[in-house]
């Protein structure tokens, strides 16, 4: 039986605990003021338009037309088009068109996924690995863009964090009060977008709801202010991760991002449960 300690400090190991640490970063931000501003869905959105762009990215690659094309990349435009597209329709603050509007993107982007995955064949498996994704598999080249990513997801939150909780919280109001609320509600989505592709990499398309949402929606339940639920949201999505990969890499062959899933929904119930009482 391998030595837990010589697990624990293997590089893939080491790679994977820095990017749950980073993943909680962007929980903790991006996920906070998805939560406030209600557009939980517009995760699942851009979570399966960045599949459809990863899938592209992978067919030109494929078939030499842009040999080399990142799937980041791809995945990074086709969420932007969309939280974009989304974020048009509800400029005024309209959250119920701006809903059927990520409803609509949802349904396409997915068929457009299905479609280009079923026209890569042999390389689908690279798809998979977006799909159900395996923190356990990240490269330095992975983990660096995660880091520059991240850091900049926490940089634009810190600069502009009055804005985008004004924003979140009365749309109408911040525009009486002279404040560009449109702007901050089409940067506020962009960082969305820009945090889905992050943690998409580690957990995958499917679990990535859980991830970005779960942890801030748990928070929420019991903090008394947006300082509490961002610094409970990254404790929350930090403890997931972290339980995540010791239970994959030590006791039980499966997906951590999985196990993680299962941990920050779990805690969304719970507090949900305990601040009733």
């Amino acid at each position: 039986m391998p030595n837990i300690l010589d697990i624990l400090l293997s590089p893939f190991m080491i790679r994977a605990i820095i990017a749950v640490v980073l993943i909680a970063f962007v929980a903790s931000t991006a996920g906070s003021f998805t939560v406030y501003r209600g557009l939980t869905f517009l995760v699942a959105g851009v979570a399966h338009a960045a599949l459809a762009g990863a899938a592209l990215a992978i067919l030109l690659d494929m078939y030499g037309i842009i040999p080399g094309f990142p799937e980041v990349l791809g995945a990074a435009i086709f969420a932007v088009i969309t939280a974009l597209v989304a974020g048009y329709v509800g400029r005024k603050g309209e959250s119920e068109k701006m809903e059927v509007a990520i409803g609509v993107s949802f349904a396409l982007t997915m068929s457009i996924a299905i479609l280009l995955i079923s026209m890569i064949k042999e390389y689908a498996v690279r798809a998979w690995g977006l799909i159900i994704g395996d923190i356990l598999l990240l490269t330095e080249k992975d983990l660096l863009l995660l880091t520059v990513t991240t850091l900049v997801v926490i940089f634009t939150t810190l600069l502009f964090y009055k804005e985008f909780v004004f924003v979140s919280f009365d749309m109408e109001g911040a525009t009486a009060y002279g404040v560009h609320a449109e702007l901050y509600h089409y940067v506020m989505l962009l960082l969305i977008a820009l945090s889905v592709v992050v943690v998409l990499k580690g957990v995958g398309a499917i679990l990535v709801y859980a991830m970005i949402v779960a942890p801030a929606a748990a928070a929420n339940q019991f903090s008394k202010n947006t300082t509490s639920v961002m610094i409970w949201s990254f404790i929350i999505a930090l403890f997931g991760g972290i339980i995540g990969l010791i239970v994959a890499a030590l006791y039980v062959n499966v997906a951590p991002s999985a196990i993680a899933g299962l941990i920050v929904t779990a805690s969304y119930f719970i507090a949900l449960i305990v601040s009733r009482k």
